[in-house]
């Protein structure tokens, strides 16, 4: 229940704040759908040069990227992390937080929320509708309750993977980050890994499983039988990295020295 109260007062007055800025909401929702124009505009042209990749045509990969863009959508809202090295380790906010009754990451999540980006969900779930009516996919009465599942179980494997990247700064608290270098490698799970070769499917599947927040779970809708264990696997995933991001976390903070000389 404290932890429950501290969220609501914390997204209180985050709201308070936002909304004194409308101007600034609208101008990141512009530039984030302009960014997801972008990357859809790229699939498009990949796929005015072949019918099909590798036994995926245009409108399943819509279908993946629309499916992706939901759990990064919650993941950008709630593990907004970006800067975790430069703010709280090189700068000594951590301080700060290390002084008041609260788990640290639950402290600097409630810090950085982002909740506009939730509006992303918005984007993803249009843009699966409308590869869906293409496909001509049949929805079930359970789908939206495993979307739902999926979704959650994606946005933890984002989450854990990237406090993960951020512990290192407790132990090499250089101002370098592996932040950029992630994120970009993050992106291969908007496509279908078998596009890659085993080492990078291998890699995206059980060392960095971005796989499991896209074309995974984004399979079980599309029917390809063969990826439904991964699909179902996506919470499970998401929960063990989750988990293990936690773990890291407690060690981490315990090697803390501190801002001072």
């Amino acid at each position: 229940m404290f932890y429950t109260s501290m969220f609501f007062q914390y997204l209180s007055q985050y709201l308070k704040t936002r909304f004194q800025y409308r101007a600034d909401l609208f101008v990141e929702f512009f530039s984030d759908l302009l960014s997801q124009a972008i990357n859809l505009v790229f699939i498009l042209v990949v796929f005015g040069h072949t019918s099909l990749l590798n036994g995926w045509n245009k409108d399943e990969i819509i279908f993946i990227y629309g499916f992706f863009l939901v759990p990064f959508a919650v993941f950008s809202a709630f593990f907004n992390i970006w800067d975790f090295n430069e703010r709280y380790i090189v700068k000594g906010e951590l301080d700060r937080i290390l002084t008041r009754p609260i788990h640290s990451l639950f402290q600097i999540i409630l810090e950085r929320l982002e909740l506009e980006s939730l509006l992303g969900a918005i984007t993803g779930l249009a843009v699966m509708f409308y590869s869906g009516a293409k496909l001509g996919l049949e929805v079930k009465w359970y789908d939206p309750f495993l979307f739902l599942v999926f979704v959650v179980g994606g946005a933890l494997v984002y989450g854990g993977v990237f406090i993960m990247i951020a512990c290192i700064s407790f132990w090499a608290d250089a101002r370098t980050s592996l932040m950029p270098m992630m994120y970009n490698i993050s992106n291969y799970g908007r496509y279908p890994v078998d596009i890659y070769n085993k080492i990078i499917r291998f890699v995206l599947t059980w060392v960095l499983p971005f796989a499991f927040v896209g074309v995974y779970p984004a399979a079980y809708f599309l029917g390809k039988k063969e990826w439904f264990v991964y699909a179902f696997l996506t919470p499970v995933i998401g929960v063990v990295f989750f988990t293990l991001a936690i773990l890291l976390w407690n060690q981490g903070v315990k090697k803390y020295r501190g801002a001072g000389n």
